[in-house]
């Protein structure tokens, strides 16, 4: 079984604007922060996924690569998720996409005092247009998932 999702991965300049950010914000030891490498937009998590599972899903991503049109993803900004009180995320969104860039320990969290629990919020002004989408295969780790593309598909 292969554990399966469609995402966009970002481009290297965009992953580079975002991991300044988490270098600035990398004392925050209730984040597991997400690797360089890791760092994408998710379109769909499908779960697990058989070999005959996967030829259907290359073909659908195929389909659905050729009749996309073009657009432009805009980051402008850094927030948790769902909220400040008990999140689960910092994301980078736009108010429809977004890029994880940390998990929330909620046992670490819950050690942090209220008063003391960094403020995450953070205008950006990141934009790209996505010139593929991919059907990626991800690993479960104990240092923190690993991903594989297993195949790209042109929007260009």
């Amino acid at each position: 079984m292969h554990r399966v999702f469609i995402a966009i991965n970002l481009p290297e300049d965009i992953k580079e604007e975002l991991v300044r950010y988490q270098d600035r914000h990398f004392d925050l030891e209730a984040a597991q922060w997400t690797k360089k490498e890791n760092l994408h937009i998710t379109l769909e998590f499908i779960g697990n996924a058989s070999d005959e599972d996967l030829e259907d899903i290359f073909k659908k991503t195929e389909e659905l690569a050729k009749k996309m049109p073009l657009f432009e993803i805009s980051l402008n900004k850094i927030s948790y998720f769902p909220d400040n009180r008990m999140p689960r995320y910092i994301f980078a969104t736009d108010g429809r996409y977004h890029v994880t860039l940390a998990r929330i320990r909620q046992w670490e969290w819950r050690k942090i005092s209220p008063e003391e629990r960094p403020d995450i919020k953070e205008e950006l002004n990141l934009s790209f247009k996505p010139k593929s989408i991919e059907v990626m295969e991800s690993f479960l780790k104990r240092e923190g998932p690993e991903y594989r593309v297993l195949k790209s598909y042109s929007l260009i």
